[in-house]
């Protein structure tokens, strides 16, 4: 049985460890991943739920790693485990909602898990084959989340309760923000989150309440293509009716009615993603896909925000207000929980990067949805509002603003903008300047340190196999006079630097300004050069090849020798058909 409790000790042989996170086989060694610490998030439904803090990798193989591409891949995993928000119990399954739960309390959690969710699936899979021939090895296998928990106890109207919220990233077609749009051949969608919101009574039968809200990037091919500009070329490759079909038939098997909110502009550089998802919305003309814009930036304007409201009014005028939430009743002598309400719908809701604004929308619906479930469970008043209670509003502002975050610095790699006004219920000006901080870092991680991140996420979720890679992909191909642009940059800086704060010797013959005037050309023109060949100094990904780039031979003009490989983009149907071939690898 696995050891319940936090860490302090570091991973030896004949020492208890909360778990196994999987086994990695890389370029030339096999790794046990072992969790060594934990931490106790709450309980729930008298279940424990704890977050990973701590891991080491054993390694099966003796003798010393001397291997460079061995060690870069496993600072990969490391850095991935280590910023990841990983989540398990041992005796409740995170990876499903509480409707989903409902009559699968049977068997081993990771043989019932959500498939989405199961975060270390294929680190997991040397055990899950090793079981089907020895049941003991069942104990040690760990289904793990990526996301976001939250378990408070607290109160509402001096009823005693617990509030959860739990966000779950899929598995499938995971990555980083501008390596990952759009969707793939099996329907898979990126950055697609499930949202649960909980009620747990602290009374006899503990009646339970759940909301769930999905997430997902806009199921289209299509992609922004990083050059160094602030805004990236967007490309829209096909508006992939079949596998957008694919993904809501999927979406409807799972949750039912289907209200897509789409928050992008209307106009400018997003109208193209706009009018790609409303043609295939129509193609589909699927009576259970209900379509519903809202131009976010063009309603809130002059960060009036509490203007989503509007959003809400106009769901309510489709019947999204009649997709209820689910609710069950504990039966103390049947230890079972009876299901009294089900939630036959879904609100999913995307902007472009199913971050900023969808957080925002999210937490309104959540707090509208709690308003009928407290009234509903006879907790506030008829015509009070839960927000009366100071307390807990707070609380509740909090934990959703701390799960935008969670969920953004997965995609993006900086917390979420506009959490002032989830947290505290209005914008603000030092909100808009750390918004301002946020969006600054964003474009420097996106554009100089994603690469690594997203290959990060295919090589822990087995979408990169490196022992099946004869040349190790991690060297730099580029010609000799791009790699050598930005150091020119930096020495240019570096000695206009010294020329202005620097003591100058007395006998010096070269005239002061016509030294620096040496350098900022130099400065200058390699800042151009690199402006004008921005994809060949994106940080891109190295595993698995991305659908709308690729690497092309630079030829000397004269031999006619190969000096290099530089990123180009591909034409829109070798794209797609990139694509394709991408996502049936990926579910593969």
């Amino acid at each position: 049985m696995p050891y319940e409790g936090d860490t302090d000790q570091y991973a030896t042989f004949g020492q208890s460890v909360p778990g196994i996170l999987g086994i990695m086989c890389l370029r030339i060694g096999k790794y046990v991943i072992v969790i060594t610490k934990s931490e106790k998030v709450g309980l729930i439904k008298g279940h424990v739920v704890y977050k990973m803090t701590d891991f080491e990798f054993i390694s099966l193989r003796d003798g010393s790693m001397r291997d460079k591409d061995e060690l870069t891949y496993l600072s990969l995993l490391k850095q991935h485990i280590k910023t990841g928000p990983m989540y398990f119990s041992y005796t409740w399954d995170l990876t499903n909602s509480m409707q989903r739960q409902r009559g699968t309390q049977d068997g081993s959690i990771w043989k019932r898990a959500d498939e989405r969710f199961f975060w270390n699936r294929y680190a997991q899979s040397e055990l899950i084959e090793y079981s089907k021939t020895n049941s003991d090895v069942d104990q040690f296998i760990l289904p793990v989340i990526f996301g976001y928990v939250n378990l408070t106890k607290t109160s509402i109207n001096n009823v005693p309760l617990t509030f959860g919220l739990i966000s779950r990233r899929s598995r499938f077609r995971a990555g980083t923000r501008y390596f990952s749009r759009g969707i793939d051949q099996q329907g898979n969608v990126s950055n697609f989150n499930e949202t649960e919101q909980l009620i747990v009574l602290e009374t006899q039968g503990q009646e339970t309440y759940s909301f769930v809200q999905t997430r997902g990037s806009v199921p289209v091919y299509w992609a922004e293509i990083n050059n160094l500009r602030y805004k990236p070329k967007l490309r829209i490759f096909d508006t992939a009716f079949e596998t957008a079909r694919t993904h809501f038939d999927q979406q409807k098997s799972i949750y039912g009615t289907n209200y897509c909110v789409n928050l992008v502009n209307q106009k400018g550089h997003e109208l193209p993603v706009k009018s790609a998802y409303e043609t295939t919305i129509k193609l589909l003309n699927d009576p259970q896909v209900t379509y519903v814009y809202f131009d976010f930036h063009h309603e809130c304007r002059g960060m009036k925000w509490h203007r989503v409201q509007l959003l809400i009014d106009r769901l309510v005028e489709i019947g999204a207000d009649k997709m209820d939430w689910f609710q069950s009743v504990d039966d103390p002598e049947k230890l079972v929980s009876v299901p009294k309400k089900l939630q036959n719908g879904i609100v999913r809701t995307n902007c472009m990067d199913c971050l900023d604004r969808t957080n925002v929308v999210q937490s309104m619906l959540a707090g509208w949805t709690l308003q009928k479930i407290l009234v509903d469970a006879k907790i506030t008043p008829f015509g009070g509002r839960w927000e009366d209670d100071t307390e807990f509003e707070l609380l509740f502002r909090n934990v959703w603003a701390d799960n935008a975050d969670a969920i953004s610095k997965a995609y993006s790699g900086t917390g979420a903008l506009k959490t002032d006004f989830t947290r505290t219920g209005k914008r603000t000006k030092k909100g808009a300047l750390n918004d301002l901080t946020n969006s600054v870092e964003r474009y420097a991680r996106n554009n100089f340190f994603d690469g690594p991140r997203q290959d990060a996420y295919d090589l822990f979720l087995g979408n990169h196999h490196p022992y099946e890679v004869v040349d190790p992909p991690f060297r730099d191909h580029r010609p000799l006079l791009i790699q050598s642009m930005p150091f020119i940059s930096y020495g240019a800086v570096l000695m206009i630097g010294a020329a202005l704060f620097l003591p100058r010797a007395n006998d010096a013959k070269l005239s002061i300004r016509l030294f620096i005037g040496i350098w900022l050309v130099l400065l200058g023109y390699s800042l151009y050069f690199i402006s004008k060949h921005g994809l060949a100094y994106v940080n891109w990904p190295r595993l698995v090849p991305l659908d709308y780039v690729g690497e092309q031979e630079v030829v000397h003009p004269g031999t006619g020798k190969i000096k290099g490989w530089v990123m180009s983009e591909k034409s829109k149907i070798e794209s797609k058909i990139r694509g394709l071939e991408e996502g049936k690898k990926r579910t593969e």
